[in-house]
């Protein structure tokens, strides 16, 4: 029994459930001064923190802003709305909903358009095609950290005359060409949630070297107020916390360290999947580094022996949490269904249903990567016995 999987009664590999990530946080004593200082002061917003974590981001970005936010979602509004945008925007499906959910709060129309099944981010080419008279923009996506195809998009919304904007939610700790993702196209917005390398517990960065851009974000996150108390715009209550600023500053002190690690998990789930029929995993381009916030390997059922749901099941019997990014993609989705024109997706149909996000975390030990890689070695070597035992415990484990 020793190499059967738990899901025919063996033994999980696991004792305890490996949670798809866990946020690595700063020692409490580095941050110990900091909370003592707001305490004395009683200065909980808009206070030095945030200034000197808006100011260490936009030198580690190497742009001229970075304006900290509530969420990457209010700073994605806040773009929309401060670069003016109209009508229509080019973006891709396969992506996480507060991408689009942002340009439809903004009154902007989406075009869906296909990924690129290999680095799974926006086609330029597919890009292109979707660009009627009404477009205004495009939002491409640095997807998983990986870079999005930047050179390619710059010509085209050059081309085209259309602002580019990337929702860099995944994107620090990734480098494009060497050097961050960040001073590219019109902004960059990045999330700080617990999920990602850099984190403030939650908040946003909106970065750019527009000036106006810059100021009308900045305006936006306090109501449309800029202190005379006369609204330039209807705007919102976008402000990050001094103790979120605070996080801030001492997680990005670890953004480097985290990048690396992530990167060599990687490697090593790479090595060992690497040799399991029918897995494959998502391609970084030569120069470029992803920050790997999320480990999404892609499925040939035919090849593995089992489908992505199935693995699924298996690996949560060896307490394996994993995720299914993203499934169903954006424009299968009740809220935005309405604005599916019937463009063919066929990589992002596919990749939505091919794709398992397994366990990757900032400070992973190689054991429990090596333990996730046994259990689906063990898995895949009984990929027979395990459907036949997936379609006998359905009361236990359910197929989507």
């Amino acid at each position: 029994m020793s190499n059967k999987p738990a899901i025919m009664g063996n033994r999980p590999v696991f004792e305890d459930i490996v949670q798809i990530v866990q946020p690595w946080l700063p020692d409490l004593a580095n941050l110990t001064p900091g909370l003592q200082s707001i305490f004395k002061n009683r200065i909980v917003t808009k206070g030095q923190y945030l200034n000197a974590f808006e100011e260490a981001v936009a030198a580690h970005l190497r742009v001229r802003h970075a304006i900290a936010v509530s969420s990457c979602t209010t700073g994605l509004m806040l773009t929309y709305r401060g670069l003016g945008l109209t009508g229509e925007v080019v973006v891709p499906s396969f992506t996480f909903m507060a991408t689009v959910s942002a340009l439809a709060w903004a009154g902007l129309r989406p075009v869906f358009a296909d990924v690129q099944a290999g680095t799974t981010n926006l086609d330029p080419v597919a890009a292109e095609a979707a660009i009627t008279p009404a477009t205004s923009a495009i939002v491409a996506v640095h997807n998983f950290g990986n870079p999005g195809d930047i050179e390619a998009l710059q010509a085209l919304a050059h081309r085209h005359g259309l602002k580019l904007i990337f929702d860099a939610a995944h994107g620090f700790g990734a480098l494009y060409q060497g050097v961050p993702v960040g001073p590219q196209g019109d902004a960059q917005i990045f999330s700080l949630s617990p999920t990602k390398l850099l984190i403030t517990g939650e908040g946003g960065i909106v970065a750019t070297d527009n000036d106006d851009l810059a100021e009308r974000v900045r305006i936006g996150r306090e109501y449309g107020n800029s202190g005379n108390y006369d609204s330039a715009f209807p705007g919102f209550n976008a402000r990050m916390p001094e103790f979120n600023a605070l996080l801030g500053l001492q997680s990005l002190r670890l953004l480097e360290d985290a990048a690396r690690r992530r990167n060599q998990v990687v490697d090593l789930y790479h090595e060992q999947l690497g040799r399991l029929p029918g897995i494959a995993f998502q391609k970084v381009r030569l120069g470029n580094r992803s920050s790997y916030k999320d480990f999404s390997i892609r499925m040939e059922p035919n090849a593995f022996g089992l489908t992505r749901d199935e693995l699924a099941l298996a690996l949560a019997a060896e307490n394996v949490d994993t995720r299914k990014y993203y499934d169903p993609p954006v424009h299968r989705q009740t809220a935005y269904r309405r604005f599916d024109a019937g463009r063919p997706l066929p990589c992002t149909e596919w990749l939505s249903s091919h794709s398992l996000t397994l366990p990757l975390w900032s400070n992973m030990p190689d054991e429990v990567a090596l333990g996730i890689c046994r259990a689906m070695r063990r898995i895949q070597e009984h990929s027979k016995a395990v459907r036949e035992a997936l379609s006998t415990t359905q009361s236990a484990y359910q197929l989507p």
